[in-house]
């Protein structure tokens, strides 16, 4: 049973944030194929396609053209979110503590020699 809410919430939420949502149209896609097809019984599926997603026309048909999968689309999950209430921001009247910060010098701890990055920047001893 968890497995099966489990596949249901991945599907509502992959088909409300993707475009997996257009596999949804494919009824309307084959009933379209069909209608084309009724008028013209030597079309194939693959001359269907072309006319449909290679070079669209405006024909009598646009409209119901432009509900085929994957010709138009949208922003399919747009989610604005606001504050109920109104947000104040108090600061309390209490002193606070005073921060004391101190300086710590890591450049005299055991693992740092200056001699040797010193040496480094020596010019050459001989030529």
């Amino acid at each position: 049973m968890k497995k099966l809410i489990s596949i249901l919430l991945l599907s509502l939420y992959l088909v409300s944030t993707t475009e997996l949502y257009q596999f949804l149209k494919v009824p309307v896609l084959i009933e379209h194929y069909l209608e084309h097809k009724e008028q013209n019984p030597k079309l194939t599926i693959g001359s269907f396609f072309k006319i449909h997603y290679d070079n669209p026309v405006k024909d009598s048909d646009y409209t119901t053209d432009q509900k085929l999968p994957f010709v138009s689309h949208e922003a399919h999950l747009i989610i604005v979110c606001t504050p109920a209430t109104h947000f104040t921001f108090q600061l309390s009247d209490k002193e606070s503590n005073t921060i004391i910060v101190s300086k710590q010098t890591f450049y005299k701890s055991i693992f740092y020699n200056k001699d040797i990055l010193n040496s480094i920047w020596q010019p050459p001893k001989s030529c």
